[in-house]
């Protein structure tokens, strides 16, 4: 045990942190902390949570001795999971290193039982800033073990914001104007449609396009195996690739109908096992779902979820019914970027079947309703997407009116039975670079 560990350290020692593109994530921030805390790097897998880490590595070594900074990898298959290679880690680093540690980057390292338990000790002890990544919802907020709750903060990593994109595909836009050049919007555009077919993913933006979608497939194949099946010892790997499958295909689901149609196609699957294994895909982040808005629980567990996925590439390389659908995609992209910002979401639906895409509320109050629709120049279109927001917001007493569309920009004062409102319409590349 003590052989690996010195071992590892000394590759730690020894290894050129590769140069990093910055993120809108400034963990430097949170070293200035008047009280120390364990930071927790949380998200998708190869959402760029390790680089973020290195990033700080090199600030942080700038002025610290490459000893004083520690990178420990859990997933390299060299590392025993054993509690054992934890209590060893600290007391064998000062072995070696002949001075006290002063920052820790622990990257997955959720897989060693008892982790918990060891970071509370180390953190209790010693006077060191740790960072911890990790790819499952065990170490978010609403799942962190009892013992280090009040010691943590979580920060939910996503992948590359349109802002981000441009600049990991170096395209320089200054993005505080209020207008760009038609030089400007033209590249704004061609990068746009890259973002929403390729999606975000790191380095699936920096691989060749003819890779991207190859890239994506492995990612898929990896947080099946390695994130849901391995991590939750699943004997039915097959009806969990069948039901991720049929969510991809959908926009919404709920536990009765993907039964039904697992059944119609010969996959044997109680459904208390089905809301497990969507619960396993949320937990792994691969995908979120958004209930319906209601004022009663019993209406919410009763009607069908809508589903989205963290990353659009996933959509396109894998669904055999959404790709290059823009109105999916447009639907995706806003979903993740609300909750980038951390939004709490619903959808809203009538008797009618007349839906509004997204209720964001705050506190108890309503805080804007937003539809989106990706071309709204044909009369009819428009006329349905705007009839479905208005109701919504009669229904809903909200009049922060929104409609994100493929190039319309505006604002329209706009009547449908009485109820009177305005309606504010913006592009999907201005919304996002807002």
């Amino acid at each position: 045990m003590d052989k690996i560990i010195k071992t590892i350290l000394a590759e730690w020692k020894g290894k050129n942190i590769p140069i990093i593109i910055p993120r809108d994530i400034n963990l430097q921030d949170y070293l200035n902390l008047k009280i120390n805390k364990i930071i927790v790097l949380n998200g998708f897998r190869r959402v760029g949570k390790t680089y973020i880490l290195y990033g700080l590595a090199n600030e942080l070594l700038n002025f610290n001795s490459r000893e004083e900074v520690i990178h420990i990898n859990f997933e390299d298959e060299r590392i025993p999971l054993k509690t054992e290679f934890l209590s060893s880690l600290l007391p064998n680093a000062e072995e070696l290193f002949k001075q006290k540690i002063k920052y820790l980057f622990l990257d997955e390292l959720h897989n060693i039982p008892n982790w918990s338990k060891w970071l509370r000790r180390i953190y209790d002890n010693n006077d060191i800033r740790i960072f911890v990544s990790g790819s499952s919802s065990k170490m978010s907020e609403n799942e962190i073990p009892t013992e280090l709750r009040g010691r943590f903060l979580e920060i939910r990593i996503f992948p590359l914001s349109f802002k981000e994109f441009l600049k990991f595909k170096k395209i320089d836009i200054d993005f505080k104007v209020l207008d760009y050049s038609e030089k400007e919007r033209s590249l704004i555009l061609k990068s746009l449609t890259e973002y929403l077919t390729f999606g975000g993913l790191p380095e699936v933006v920096l691989i060749d396009e003819n890779k991207k979608f190859e890239l994506s497939q492995s990612y898929y194949s990896t947080v099946i195996k390695r994130d849901i099946v391995e991590r939750y010892k699943l004997k039915n790997e097959e009806s969990l690739k069948a039901l991720i499958k049929l969510l991809l295909d959908s926009k919404e689901y709920s536990i009765s109908k993907s039964y039904n149609n697992l059944k119609s196609l010969g996959y044997e699957i109680g459904k208390s096992t089905l809301q497990k294994y969507i619960s396993y895909i949320e937990s792994s982040y691969f995908a979120f779902s958004l209930p319906i808005f209601s004022y009663k629980i019993k209406d919410q567990m009763q009607h069908p979820k809508k589903i989205y996925f963290i990353d659009n590439v996933f959509i396109n390389s894998i669904s055999t019914r959404f790709s290059n659908n823009f109105g999916r995609l447009y639907e995706n992209i806003i979903a993740v970027e609300l909750m980038r910002k951390r939004k709490e979401c619903y959808y809203w639906k009538n008797m009618e079947k007349e839906e509004v895409d997204f209720v964001l509320k705050k506190d108890s109050k309503i805080e804007q309703l937003i539809q989106v629709c990706y071309d709204i120049s044909e009369p009819d279109t428009k006329k349905r997407e705007i009839r479905a927001l208005l109701k919504a917001s009669k229904d809903l007493k909200c009049k922060n009116l929104l409609l994100i569309n493929q190039n319309y920009l505006g604002e329209e004062e706009l009547e449908w039975f009485g109820i009177k409102r305005k309606v504010k319409f913006i592009p999907l590349w201005k919304w996002l670079l807002n």
